[in-house]
């Protein structure tokens, strides 16, 4: 009754999609599995998708394999591909079914559901990368307009710290920082010789603390930080003032070799600038 009077609703308000969600169930449970068999046969959706914990493995299988024999599956959804699951059950489940994988989750947030492909998933698994998930993620991620403006700030030598935080922004709203350098081809070799807190997230979450405790004018021109605003903006961000130091260092470093590089309006055999 409660599914009914949803879907009368839904229409009535000309929604697109309605979503049924059927809540966790196991398919040993046959009154529960019988339940779903009398949703199917009063609504007739059109997609009946289960969503499969990748972490399980064979079980997800034997969980599919029963699901499209009680209530003829269209497609699968498979989670917790973030963790240690390297995809070995998206090939059994389609063995088993026939029926493809439409999604995986790759996070607890909305947009950590990715569509599926097949080769970008064998990629990763094979170590290999996925550039074409890491393209699109950056093209979602950043303004055109906006990237064109760093390029010539770059190229110019008149980046900021105020344009450092706006990317440092823009990079945490792709997703997790590991699972982004794991999309670069060759970098899970690469990561066996990094230390672990190479992909400390906290440390990115310092960065973001100290330049939002800068005042504008100091973002804008790093070089009139002294002591005194040193020892203000770490008690402002709770880090220390060796931490400012070597954030300000850093940045410096990088404007300098950025300036290096366009000098005269050409670019280092062999060096090439970063794309954004």
């Amino acid at each position: 009754a409660i599914a009914e009077t949803g879907l009368r609703r839904a229409r009535e308000a000309g929604a697109t999609w309605v979503i049924l969600d059927t809540a966790g169930r196991l398919h040993i449970d046959d009154a529960l599995m019988a339940e779903l068999e009398a949703l199917k046969a009063k609504l007739r959706p059109h997609e009946v998708l289960l969503v499969a914990d990748a972490m399980t493995g064979q079980d997800a299988v034997r969980t599919a394999e029963e699901f499209h024999r009680r209530v003829g599956l269209t497609g699968v959804i498979l989670t917790k591909l973030d963790g240690d699951a390297r995809g070995g059950a998206a090939l059994s489940i389609r063995a088993v079914t026939g029926v493809p994988i439409r999604f995986i989750g790759v996070g607890e947030k909305p947009d950590a559901l990715e569509p599926f492909y097949p080769d970008r998933l064998a990629s990763r698994i094979l170590g290999m990368g996925d550039v074409l998930t890491l393209i699109e993620k950056a093209q979602e991620a950043f303004d055109r307009e906006q990237a064109k403006a760093l390029e010539k700030k770059l190229r110019t030598a008149t980046f900021t710290l105020e344009d450092f935080l706006n990317q440092l922004q823009q990079v945490k709203k792709m997703g997790p920082l590991q699972q982004l350098l794991e999309m670069i081809p060759g970098f899970s070799q690469a990561a066996k010789h990094l230390p672990a807190e190479a992909f400390d997230e906290r440390q990115l979450k310092r960065v973001e603390a100290i330049i939002l405790s800068m005042t504008p004018e100091e973002r804008r021109r790093p070089e009139i930080i002294d002591g005194s605003r040193k020892r203000r903006i770490a008690r402002g961000s709770g880090t220390s003032v060796q931490e400012v130091n070597q954030l300000l260092s850093q940045f410096f470093q990088t404007r300098r070799l950025m300036k290096e590089l366009m000098a005269g309006g050409g670019r280092r055999p062999g060096l090439r600038f970063p794309l954004f």
